[in-house]
């Protein structure tokens, strides 16, 4: 415990000088700068998308505003930046929606294994009346959602074997987000879900804590994970977005037309970063097929009908009912 409290004072310590040396250079300047974290790598297509938003925004607001990106979690994994938003210590972060469902309790849709038919099926919902309803349900919590980052499918990779169905997910560990449904999900599938920071996750294949994990082609590769797990079973069992988020302590200060300046830039880097991200996806696979990864295309209707009683649950509320009926409509 003395050791966790130390670990958070130097945490926050860290954090406060970079804070303040922020606030100084914002009172030699006339421009407003934006901190933004994340937990991602700099060649990230997510990252790449925020730069992209920063210009977009020293662009329209003609250098009034400027976006500081602080990546690979100098600030704290995903759900330290959700905190910190939270009580204003930081202005902007990315999360997936995974992480986000503990603070939006609806996100948890997203979580729903196949729920989704394909890439147009989600877009359209996310860009859609939906998925602005699903960006307010922060906003009592401080966390206003102002846009959706692509963030592909998720698939299992393991160390000793491939998951060519669910059977075969029986008796391993597997690493989860900090998410009810994810846990549910792969405890559904005969596995034991493993909650884990993804910081912390390559170390804990490396040694054995977990046997594997579950997410999507770019961080399979960018974390380096396929240097210990050599199997890849692509079933897609879920498309779970990431959310971009202000501390509404920000969007509070700012004025409209600030606020029109933001959500505007970001809005013009969604459909760049979905081009990065098809991008990113082929060059990953291809990039671990060449480390000696065997990439499997699992039969998924094995792992829905495996999966398909988690519905029943999510149908038992009314609210989750509808707004699955809702998504489902979207497909056609």
């Amino acid at each position: 415990m003395k050791v966790l409290k130390q670990k958070w004072r130097f945490f926050y310590s860290g954090l406060l000088g970079v804070i303040m040396l922020t606030t100084q250079c914002n009172q030699t300047s006339s421009t407003r700068i934006i901190r933004l974290g994340h937990g991602l790598d700099v060649t990230h297509s997510v990252h790449q998308a925020m730069l992209q938003a920063d210009a977009y925004l020293n662009e329209l607001s003609d250098g009034k505003m400027r976006i500081q990106i602080y990546p690979n979690q100098q600030l704290g994994s995903e759900r330290e930046c959700l905190e910190l938003l939270q009580i204003g210590s930081l202005d902007m972060t990315k999360v997936s929606g995974a992480v986000l469902e503990n603070f939006a309790p609806k996100l948890k849709i997203f979580g729903l294994p196949f729920l989704f038919d394909d890439k147009a099926h989600l877009f359209r919902v996310l860009d859609g009346p939906i998925g602005k309803e699903l960006l307010k349900e922060g906003d009592d919590f401080w966390l206003k959602g102002i846009g959706f980052y692509d963030s592909g499918s998720r698939s299992f990779y393991t160390k000793e074997r491939p998951v060519k169905n669910p059977q075969d997910l029986n008796g391993l560990k597997i690493r989860v987000q900090e998410s009810v449904s994810a846990f549910d999900m792969v405890k559904q599938l005969g596995a034991s879900p493993t909650p884990i920071s993804w910081g912390e996750l390559y170390t804990a294949l490396q040694q054995g804590v977990v046997d594997g994990a579950e997410n999507n082609p770019p961080s399979f590769y960018l974390s380096r994970h396929y240097e210990v797990c050599k199997f890849y079973s692509i079933d897609e069992h879920t498309m779970i977005p990431d959310v971009l988020l202000v501390s509404t302590h920000l969007w509070k200060r700012l004025n409209p037309q600030e606020q029109k300046w933001l959500q505007t830039a970001i809005d013009q880097s969604v459909p760049y970063q979905r081009e990065l991200w098809i991008q990113s996806e082929n060059e990953s696979l291809q990039a671990v097929i060449s480390a000696g990864v065997e990439v499997s295309y699992p039969e998924k209707t094995l792992f829905q009908e495996a999966t398909k009683s988690l519905y029943k649950e999510f149908k038992k509320d009314p609210e989750m009912a509808h707004l699955i009926e809702r998504i489902r409509n979207e497909a056609n």
